[in-house]
């Protein structure tokens, strides 16, 4: 069962997920979402990079998992790393801060009667002692989200093309061109979700037509488009603003 509700951390999502060992259903891939993630699973801190193709969880089963997900662009400031190092990957915490620490929040969170909050709060308190995300990332992602093209979204932030990909390979782990497709891919399929008929959803995403979100499904999720909405039918998250408890 999946989870996940607005956190206390600006443009960030807190989760939860448990498979049970009696589930017997196909693991949920994790789509690309432009997204960085502070993890909590089976009692290990870990951070999740940008992925630019599907990631299938392994090792889930009858864990409880939770996470914090940041906003694109916010995390590498956060995290002390440029979103390209993580890029596909899931590394240990401890790689990326002081391991002391690391094994003090371990300490804590494993304690914690509300481990989702605490791993919130960990965020929380990490986000005030770093600096604020930078708004024209933020200019950035919103340019794009509205179906704006690469070099308009250059012209919009006042970048050129070479300082636009730079950025965003540090601040989205790729370039803006792979930004946009993540982003398109994942308001088509919140349409696809929400039952809208996928010739309709592709259009409203600013997909050329259902053939083409057919390839950019199967090239970044993995999976057709019927596979898809069957998938999410079986494993739908709740509005934002629900109960995280699994």
């Amino acid at each position: 069962m999946y989870k996940e509700r607005t956190s206390r951390l600006d443009g960030a999502m807190v989760w939860t997920r448990t498979v049970r060992a009696d589930d017997g259903s196909p693991p949920y891939p994790v789509l690309p979402d432009g997204c960085m993630d502070l993890l909590w699973i089976g009692g290990r801190l870990l951070v999740a990079g940008p992925d630019t193709h599907a990631y299938a969880p392994e090792g889930i089963t009858g864990l409880y998992c939770a996470g914090v997900r940041f906003a694109p662009g916010t995390a590498p400031a956060l995290l002390g790393v440029p979103a390209h190092e993580l890029r596909d990957r899931r590394v240990e915490l401890a790689d990326l801060w002081s391991p002391a620490e690391v094994r003090r929040l371990t300490a804590r969170l494993a304690a914690a009667p509300d481990p989702t909050a605490a791993l919130e709060a960990v965020a929380l308190r990490r986000s005030a002692a770093a600096e604020p995300p930078d708004p024209l990332l933020r200019a950035v992602v919103d340019t794009l989200e509205a179906g704006r093209t690469v070099a308009a979204t250059a012209d919009a932030v006042g970048l050129g093309a070479r300082q636009l990909h730079r950025r965003s390979l540090d601040a989205f782990g790729y370039g803006p061109k792979t930004l946009a497709r993540v982003l398109r891919l994942q308001r088509a399929l919140t349409l696809v979700r929400d039952g809208v008929p996928f010739a309709d959803a592709a259009l409203a995403a600013g997909c050329a037509d259902q053939a083409h979100l057919a390839r950019e499904t199967r090239e970044l999720a993995g999976l057709t488009l019927g596979a898809y909405a069957a998938l999410a039918n079986s494993e739908t998250p709740q509005p934002s603003g629900s109960t995280t408890t699994a």
